[in-house]
């Protein structure tokens, strides 16, 4: 109970403190072919030697050859491992300052983005190391100029102020939040994510909808447009994702889904994420589960333990992802955790992992426990016990 009452008093001085806080956002560039503007970006803004800094997929492909070619100097770095460690993080820097780049440009999907945004950390704060940055507000100094360009719609990663990196000596993810962290600019060309399979397609767009969810009912956090920017990002991923998960090249779709990703970051970066996250975070660090996988999975699970208290936020999102529902607010909010364990089906997510070692539980209850508590103000709290509990159904 102390833990609870103490968790209950940070959420309400953070949520005093959340008012007053200079929310930073990027400057959007959006729309088909967009991304070709990045060398005038650059220009504009007095930089000319960017890291380009991206994953092996992503690194191959035309459009990266192209944008090198504009540039009359860069240093593309199309390394970036998936949860990428700490180690990785410290080698990126030490190139960074090696080529004598002076701005950051990040292409992809969460892993390449928050890897940059760790190594603008790193590079602001050389005499510390990567995991001393872990937490809130540890790095406190401005990164190089950065340029955000995601390439699946999911993490929502190009509006955020984290970057979660992976501890491989302990097997766990952590995050770096900071408001100096939010790129200076995001392109959204919603192009460069046609080629994205279809697998993944599902999870990122899983992963945009439970950034969305968590930070909807995370009321104790929401500033002036943040509930706004949730629904959006829901109504939105609910009509879009099937689509842009059936057929590729629906550029409406595609479209939706990167502007849903964007609003849902915007969102969880001023209410946070909740339970969901946390149990994820260590399913990907113990096993090395996708991020928007792991949390499909685990989204409806979360959202059955909150149950009664949030029925009636959980019937508004029912009627607002234009769910068949006559019932009242418990009916409703049945048919809404109903609809994704269904729209999980429908775009290959299982129903659990079964990749639980027993002996690796106390561990993943751990560090659940000290990511979400005590800064995330989920509607209900949970105990160890209620972690350990979803990780042996989803296990």
């Amino acid at each position: 109970m102390g833990s609870k009452i103490y968790s209950k008093v940070f959420q309400g001085v953070f949520s005093v403190v959340n008012q007053f806080m200079p929310h930073r956002q990027p400057k959007v560039v959006e729309g088909i072919g967009s991304f070709k503007k990045l060398p005038q970006i650059l220009a504009e803004n007095g930089v000319k030697n960017p890291m380009i800094v991206t994953g092996p997929r992503v690194g191959k492909s035309q459009y990266v050859a192209d944008l090198a070619a504009c540039l009359s100097s860069s240093y593309l770095y199309a390394e970036v491992k998936t949860d990428t460690p700490v180690s990785q993080i410290e080698q990126m820097a030490h190139l960074y300052k090696e080529h004598n780049c002076d701005c950051i440009v990040a292409i992809g999907g969460g892993s390449n983005m928050d890897a940059a945004k760790a190594m603008g950390a790193a590079i602001a704060r050389p005499q510390k190391t990567v995991a001393e940055l872990g937490g809130v507000m540890k790095v406190r100094r401005e990164i190089p100029f950065f340029v955000a360009v995601p390439t699946t719609a999911g993490t929502g990663s190009e509006c955020t102020v984290a970057a979660v990196v992976t501890d491989e000596k302990l097997g766990c993810k952590f995050a770096i939040n900071d408001p100096v962290l939010c790129p200076d600019v995001a392109i959204l060309d919603a192009s460069l994510t046609v080629s994205l399979p279809a697998t993944l397609t599902g999870y990122t767009g899983m992963d945009a909808l439970t950034h969305a969810v968590e930070a909807y009912l995370n009321k104790a956090y929401h500033i002036s447009n943040t509930k706004e920017m949730a629904e959006s990002a829901i109504r939105d991923i609910f009509k879009f994702l099937p689509r842009a998960y059936t057929d590729g090249n629906d550029m409406e779709a595609r479209e939706k889904m990167l502007k849903a990703s964007y609003n849902a970051g915007i969102a969880f970066t001023v209410a946070c994420v909740g339970y969901v996250h946390a149990i994820a975070h260590t399913f990907g660090g113990q096993y090395g589960i996708q991020h928007g996988l792991a949390n499909a999975v685990i989204l409806p699970h979360v959202l059955e333990a909150y149950r009664p208290k949030c029925d009636a936020d959980l019937a508004h999102l029912c009627d607002l992802a234009g769910i068949a529902c006559d019932g009242d607010d418990s009916e409703k909010a049945s048919a809404f955790i109903a609809e994704i364990r269904s729209l999980n089906k429908a775009i290959g997510i299982p129903e659990k992992f079964n990749v639980l070692d027993e002996s690796k539980l106390g561990r993943m209850v751990e560090w659940a426990d000290r990511e979400a508590n005590p800064l995330y103000p989920c509607p209900v709290f949970f105990k160890k016990e209620d972690f350990e509990r979803i990780i042996r159904i989803v296990g």
